[in-house]
């Protein structure tokens, strides 16, 4: 990767504790930062095709899950920025042999995608596609359930629904060409004759309409946004005052965001070894926000939501002011238009939450249930996994399967980024010959590293299936920990086992890991057994899972009020101050995340052109930075004049504040180095 910004590689010292206990929930990524701001994304694990309603003074939220069960995750929240798991939608989709991991064949990267969540006249609605089939209507008069499903009777790829003032309800779907019926009152069928398209293909690579459409109607008028993924990614958005059109397009209500983001390691072909195409730091919109919707709080603030490719940690989900200008809801703020300040002020919605996460990462399955972060990578076979034959674990049984791809039962969540690292005990003295069990990089290529039950004993194992390599030592132990260190910045992981919880040895190489479309997936950690003789094997008891995030506040750093700091521009030596004369600066609160730079008794001003200069007297808007730091951790400051980006151009020397933001090369003067003098 081009930027590496200040990650730091966790060590491997870490320890996990014998039974009786109970795993502590470690700290962990929450977008709230405490001071009545937020910082993107919302969750730092995947939550991809988002749809967000409002219902009252209560916001919901699910996603798409593909072949992941249970699928189709409900979160709730009253301030759009920390989110409760309430349940999921579907605790099981069990279409055929393909839904269940049988006869060689599977749902990788299919099963449940893009849902569209509404409400009306006291009824959830979420409508989803799923792959082979018709799209399937869950209903529930309680979102935290119990959900119905009916299948319609055909299928709308990539489907918004709209409940209109008059009764009538509406679907739309298609890719450039969008298409749209009246739906029958069941909800099952298209009323005979009203199908059309609305919106035609068009030529004009800035014409038309994308994927993923989200329909409304807001004060009598019809909004569709949608999602275009081809070159540089961004979102269209389309008018109408007729349900039925003309519609009128705008190509981008938001494009070219990816808060400085380089696109990681990307993989071509079907098979392993796979040809793994390397980091590409140039500014080319392949990250960049794409896909969503938006939403308006009781306060009447509206407000954007969507996703972002970010790498091999999966598609991320982020939120953004949204201006409305000339008729347009445009993500972002006066001044720059269609781009999203990666920290700002929370949204006012009446209500003050406690910054909390949807989900508890760790485990010591010492529940009833399942924690719901876990899901199964396809319909699990029930009768072949327990938490109660053996209390205070998972017990896996082994079932026939070649690789670890194959494996039933496997039991997974999304990894976390910028680095997790998850660590697993494992009592493995239930294995039979042929087993192998223990923790995986799921994804492709996936990677592994678990123990081999052979006819001589038992092989810890770590195996890359981007190289076909194994690395393999012989243990005498029957109680293991099995660890990964993954690092979403670099892209690599690291494998090790201790057979004391205490020490760790490192097994193998480093693992490269990938953003790919095989599983439409992120990297998730993944719990396995099976067994590669084709017979049902032993038994592989899961003690405890712990995730621990080395920096739950991403890579970014306690804001230095009141320090005097060197702010240097990234990949150079020349501090700001000097470029511009004057005393070193001082960094001054002025509440929200924001700051001053003081220097002698003046202040870093910036005028409504973009102009930098000193200014003296009280410190007011034109005086204000936002301090935002990018996903590599960097510091970014965004005046309040111009809500544009302070920059010292690389070529002239000249400081301005008129950056949309950094660019992803890092070459734009944009990033800054800070450090306490």
């Amino acid at each position: 990767m081009a930027i590496t910004g200040l990650l730091m590689v966790s060590s491997l010292t870490a320890a996990a504790q014998d039974k009786p206990r109970t795993v502590p929930a470690p700290a962990t990524w929450t977008a709230d930062n405490g001071n009545g701001t937020f910082t993107n994304p919302l969750f730092y694990d995947e939550f991809s095709d988002p749809d967000l309603i409002r219902v009252g003074d209560d916001y919901y939220l699910t996603g798409t899950t593909m072949h992941s069960m249970p699928g189709l995750p409900i979160l709730h929240s009253k301030d759009l920025i920390n989110w409760t798991f309430l349940t999921y939608a579907s605790d099981k989709l069990d279409l055929g042999p393909r839904f269940r991991l049988e006869d060689g064949k599977d749902i990788y990267g299919q099963g449940i995608w893009a849902p569209s969540f509404r409400y009306h006249k006291g009824t959830f609605y979420i409508f989803s596609n799923v792959n082979g089939q018709k799209t399937q209507v869950f209903r529930a008069t309680d979102p935290k359930g119990p959900w119905t499903r009916k299948e319609m009777k055909r299928s709308f790829h990539d489907l918004s629904v709209l409940f209109d003032d008059d009764g009538k309800v509406y679907a739309i779907w298609g890719y450039q060409g969008i298409k749209m019926v009246q739906l029958t009152d069941d909800l099952t069928d298209a009323v005979p004759g009203t199908e059309r398209e609305i919106i035609p293909a068009s030529a004009d690579p800035k014409g038309g309409m994308g994927e993923g459409v989200h329909f409304y109607k807001f004060d009598g008028k019809y909004y569709i946004t949608s999602a275009w993924f081809a070159g540089r990614m961004r979102m269209p958005a389309a008018r109408a005052d007729n349900v039925w059109g003309p519609y009128e397009v705008n190509p981008a209500i938001s494009t070219d965001e990816d808060f400085g983001l380089a696109e990681g390691y990307r993989l071509e072909g079907k098979t392993a070894p796979f040809k793994i195409i390397p980091p590409n730091p140039a500014p080319n919109g392949r990250l960049s926000l794409h896909q969503g919707g938006v939403v308006q709080t009781q306060t009447g603030e509206w407000w954007g939501f969507s996703m972002m490719d970010y790498n091999s940690v999966g598609r991320l989900l982020s939120l953004a002011p949204v201006t409305w200008k000339d008729g347009w809801p445009y993500f972002g703020l006066p001044g720059n238009l269609t781009r999203n300040p990666r920290t700002w002020i929370k949204p006012d919605t009446g209500h003050i939450s406690a910054p909390h996460a949807p989900y508890e990462r760790s485990d010591d399955f010492s529940g009833t249930a399942l924690k719901p972060v876990w899901q199964w990578s396809h319909v699990p076979v029930d009768g072949k996994w327990s938490l109660s034959e053996r209390p205070g674990f998972l017990r896996l049984r082994a079932l026939p399967a070649s690789t670890v791809w194959a494996a039933r039962n496997s039991l997974t969540q999304r990894a976390i980024g910028p680095e997790s690292r998850p660590t697993v005990a494992l009592d493995a003295a239930g294995m039979k010959t042929g087993d192998v069990a223990g923790l995986a990089l799921f994804s492709q290529p996936y990677a592994w590293i678990g123990v081999e039950k052979t006819a001589t004993g038992l092989d810890i194992v770590q195996f890359d299936q981007q190289t076909g390599d194994s690395a393999r030592v012989k243990t005498g132990a029957t109680k293991l920990w099995l660890r990964a260190d993954a690092d979403f910045m670099t892209e690599k992981a690291r494998f090790s086992y201790s057979t004391d919880g205490k020490a760790f040895t490192a097994l193998g190489r480093d693992f490269t890991m990938v953003f790919q479309l095989r599983t439409f997936q992120g990297v998730r950690y993944t719990l396995f057994n099976y067994n590669t003789l084709g017979v049902e094997g032993g038994v592989a008891d899961f003690d405890s899972v712990e995730i621990f995030e080395p920096h739950p506040r991403g890579l970014r750093r306690p804001i230095p009020y009141g320090k005097t700091v060197a702010l240097t521009a990234f990949g150079k030596t020349t501090d700001l101050a000097t470029v511009l004369k004057t005393k070193p600066f001082t960094v001054v609160d002025t509440k929200l995340g924001r700051v001053a730079l003081k220097s002698g008794d003046r202040y870093l001003s910036v005028d409504g052109t973009g102009k930098v200069g000193l200014a003296a007297g009280t410190p007011g808007p034109a005086q204000s930075f936002q301090w935002i730091e990018t996903p590599t951790g960097e510091l970014v400051l965004m005046s309040l004049t111009t809500n544009r980006f302070l920059r010292l151009d690389p070529q002239t020397g000249a400081v301005t504040a008129d950056s949309p933001g950094p660019q992803s090369d890092g070459k734009d003067g944009v990033r800054f180095v800070w450090k306490v003098k």
